[in-house]
């Protein structure tokens, strides 16, 4: 996966604000004002998602690539290092897993906000 295709998959889904909130090169995909995605826009070797603990244990024990979340809640999130045993599918899908886990967590009055646009 490029950065440029996990830019336009992310900033695609309703509702998602980029931002940088931790320094200038770190970019962030919030929903909602919470975090699903992060990735360095310089060094686009990885990228942290969120997952539900049960995939993420299932996720690290069938990819060598899926580790915890580095300088994340590990029981929450992974990172997951690109170019690897992870094809551009299955990131697609943990992408839009950690999107939709976080979009699901929203308050429903804003779920109902972003869902109309």
């Amino acid at each position: 996966m490029t950065f440029d295709s996990f830019f336009d998959y992310c900033i695609s889904k309703k509702g998602v604000k980029e931002t940088f909130p931790f320094d200038e090169t770190t970019l962030v995909f919030k929903v909602g004002g919470k975090m699903f995605a992060l990735a360095d826009t310089i060094e686009f070797n990885s990228i942290n998602l969120k997952c539900v603990p049960e995939r993420a244990l299932e996720l690290r024990e069938s990819y060598m690539a899926v580790q915890p979340g580095y300088h994340m809640s590990k029981k929450h999130w992974n990172t997951i290092q690109l170019h690897s045993d992870v094809d551009d599918k299955l990131l697609m899908e943990l992408i839009e897993h950690s999107y939709q886990l976080v979009f699901d967590s929203l308050p429903k009055k804003v779920q109902y906000e972003i869902e109309i646009g």
